[in-house]
């Protein structure tokens, strides 16, 4: 910086040799004498130390020499002085660059500082440099520090100590030093001082890096040009770009003091490039555990892989993307991918594909698609070399060698490389997918991700997808999920919010809306609450799809208090190589409490809870359907629950634990419970009363237990006289095994409520 140059500014006084008369013997304003004639003064032009001077001899206290020019004095400008002097003959003065303040006025600016360090002259002959730097600045270095009100100044020396000396000096200088206190005057250091070329080609980390250890609190300035930086880079002070860089992909750069989007960006000139770089960064600070988007949207025309980014095939740190938008824009990258194969499947090795054709071609975490294989199936893992390919899931009826369709979709945050993630979280986010891709691919393995108050905009396929095991302890908390499919059918629908494979998730608090399935879940110990899922569409007499499917017998789950609009409940166990019923936990531990059913528009077979058994020999054992309301619009439908017998039936013989009770049912043509309660009137006597449960049991099922029984009234013989007896019951009778017989023991008419169960306690 020179406001010489920059500004125009004239600074120098005029040598010497252009006549005394510009120079004062007083102060240098209007009025004041000049030497000008004075016996003291005279010019030399033959010095051998100086081409040419002034000679002057001191004969007052102070003898003052001041240039009649006025040198400009403004804010943010740093002036040297220097003098050369030298003794020539008589008493040895001393001497300092001193100067006269002036205001806009015209007049002297008191109170301040104009005159600089004195030095004394020892030794004739001997040339001597005498320096001063003027400033309105108070600041370190600066000798004569004039404020703002000063506006020029007559600039010169004095001569103090003894008189009669007789000194010669050189013309007076006067420079532009404000260069020298650009480091104090400004809080940056510029990585050029360092080395830094930004050419594009030369490795510039060094001067990087040298340039941040210097800064010491102060900003580090990145100035116009491209520069290359070819190794790791942290910088830990506060850093700012005109500038752009290049980096190797697996180099990164570590921002301590601007880890966010908005400086990310400015680095590498570009959302995605400053997104992806900051995303590399967050696995390795120890200083930071969240990346702030900054409210940012992020354009991305194809998925990024985050361990790729990353570099790791692990990380168990708590790490947090959070508070911006993702926003795909159309590109090829964005394409699905389809692989066709032949492979073989055995029960004995339920979760691997053999002899799989074209192995090499297929994607890890690639949707298997085939007959025999329930839903949300996923490749886990492949082996080239063995030809195998190992799946999330087991496949209920693959037996055998048979052509399958590998499906990968392309989703804007992949985390399938991490063999190891957890405790990975996302934090309003919104994920705007647009038709043209699926939203996050959760890692292959790990625990607790947690995804809260998230928006997933239009997924192509899967808003949210596990294709291993990274789903356990996952939270899916406050989000919505809007489908791509709203205006189709729902029986027309492909795309699935989210799907599970491993356990103890929390989906709570979520917003579900038109997607073929809100979640299809493996695993056991999940809670599922508060969530509001409906898949309905405009279609009278329309078909529902379930909005929830559990695809493991014994799941030990809780879904309470959700909003389930125009769509069911589907239990199945579909992920079992063996379906059948083998000494294993059967279907227990759902436990639906608290919910609100709707449907609109439905035909009169719609159902809200489905068991679907895909093997003979399952039962009930622990299921509870309580505190739930049902109702329908426009229509009304035959019952709440079905069990669904394309594959198999349950065995209603060994049906323990099952509580419906205290459940709301309004346009629903039949009622379920259970116990059944019902009130039989026995109008002729006999000394059996067959006693009906109706179609009140739930599924279908079969009368096990008698819990009680309690006459309304008298029970008497054909004659009117009054028997005071118990029966003892028979249950399980009539066609389908819904009735109870009460055997008396003589023949008895009456009225008794009879309360029964379609399963044993225990």
């Amino acid at each position: 910086m020179n406001k010489a140059i920059t500004d125009g500014l004239v600074l120098m006084p005029p040598p010497f040799s252009a006549g005394l008369n510009l120079w004062s013997r007083e102060n240098g304003t209007v009025g004041s004498g000049s030497y000008l004639g004075q016996p003291n003064a005279a010019l030399v032009s033959n010095d051998q130390d100086f081409a040419g001077c002034l000679e002057l001899q001191k004969t007052e206290a102070t003898q003052k020499l001041r240039s009649f020019a006025q040198t400009p004095i403004q804010p943010g400008l740093y002036l040297q002085v220097t003098a050369r002097v030298k003794a020539v003959s008589g008493n040895l003065p001393s001497v300092r660059i001193a100067a006269w303040a002036g205001d806009i006025a015209d007049a002297n600016v008191a109170g301040v500082v104009q005159v600089g360090p004195s030095v004394t002259l020892t030794t004739y002959g001997e040339v001597v440099t005498v320096q001063a730097i003027i400033s309105p600045a108070t600041r370190t270095g600066v000798d004569m520090a004039w404020g703002t009100t000063a506006v020029y100044g007559h600039i010169g020396l004095d001569l103090t100590g003894p008189n009669g000396g007789v000194v010669r000096i050189d013309d007076i200088v006067v420079e532009d030093v404000t260069n020298v206190f650009i480091r104090k005057l400004m809080d940056w250091v510029d990585v050029r001082d360092y080395g830094a070329l930004g050419n594009g080609v030369a490795n510039d980390a060094p001067a990087f890096l040298a340039a941040d250890a210097d800064a010491n609190g102060r900003e580090v300035l990145v100035p116009a040009g491209v520069f290359r930086l070819t190794s790791d880079v942290s910088i830990n002070n506060r850093i700012r770009f005109e500038g752009t860089l290049s980096m190797p992909a697996n180099r990164k750069l570590t921002l301590v003091r601007n880890y966010d989007l908005n400086t990310y960006e400015q680095a590498f000139g570009s959302e995605i490039e400053g997104f992806r770089r900051a995303l590399q960064a967050l696995f390795y600070f120890t200083d930071h555990v969240t990346l702030d988007l900054s409210g940012r949207r992020v354009d991305m025309d194809a998925p990024i892989d985050v361990a790729a980014v990353a570099g790791l095939s692990s990380f168990a740190n708590r790490r947090v993307i959070r508070n911006g938008s993702m926003n795909a824009v159309a590109g090829p990258g964005w394409a699905t991918t389809d692989t066709l194969s032949v492979a073989t499947y055995a029960v004995n090795n339920p979760k691997f594909l053999t002899g799989v054709a074209n192995v090499a071609n297929i994607e890890v975490g690639s949707l298997v698609i085939g007959t025999g294989g329930g839903r949300e199936v996923y490749v886990k893992s492949k082996n080239v070399g063995a030809g195998t390919v190992e799946l999330t899931q087991s496949l209920y009826g693959a037996a055998g060698t048979r052509s399958y369709t590998f499906r990968r979709f392309r989703y804007m945050l992949d985390f399938n490389g991490f063999d190891g993630l957890s405790k990975f979280e996302i934090e309003d986010v919104e994920f705007n997918c647009l038709g043209l891709c699926s939203g996050v691919m959760l890692p292959n393995s790990g625990s607790n991700t947690r995804v809260i108050s998230c928006t997933f905009n239009q997924p192509q396929a899967r808003a949210l997808t596990s294709s291993g095991t990274g789903c356990q302890g996952l939270v899916v908390d406050m989000c919505q999920f809007l489908s791509n499919e709203t205006s189709l059918p729902a029986v027309d629908r492909t795309t699935i919010a989210m799907n599970i494979q491993a356990n103890d998730t929390k989906i709570r608090d979520n917003r579900v809306v038109r997607f073929a399935h809100f979640a299809v879940v493996n695993g056991t110990g999940h809670l599922i609450h508060a969530n509001h899922f409906f898949q309905g569409d405009e279609v009278v007499a329309g078909v529902r799809r379930a909005g929830l499917i559990f695809t493991q017998t014994n799941i030990s789950t809780i879904v309470s208090a959700n909003y389930i609009d125009n769509c069911f409940i589907e239990w199945n166990n579909e992920h079992d190589a063996t379906p059948e019923f083998e000494n294993e936990l059967s279907f227990g531990g759902l436990n639906i409490v608290g919910n609100i059913f709707i449907a609109i528009d439905t035909s009169s077979a719609f159902r809200w809870v489905v068991v679907k058994p895909y093997g003979p020999g399952h039962f009930l054992n622990g299921f509870s359907l309580t505190g739930n309301s049902f109702r329908v619009f426009n229509t009304n439908v035959d019952r709440v629950e079905m069990l669904d017998t394309t594959f198999a039936t349950l065995d209603f013989t060994r049906s323990r634990n099952v509580r419906v009770e205290g459940n709301a049912f309004n346009q629903v043509n039949q009622q379920i419970m259970n116990p059944v309660v019902v009130t039989h009137t026995q109008n002729t006597a006999a000394d059996t009363w067959n006693v009906s449960a109706g179609d009140y049991i739930p599924f279908g099922g079969r009368i096990r237990m008698m819990e009680s029984v309690s006459a309304q009234g008298a029970i008497t013989t054909a004659a009117n006289a009054t028997r005071y007896v118990f029966p003892h019951a028979l249950v399980g009778t009539g066609v389908g095994g819904n009735e109870v017989q009460l055997k008396w023991g003589e023949a008895v008419k009456g009225s008794a409520i009879v309360s029964m169960r379609m399963d044993i306690p225990g």
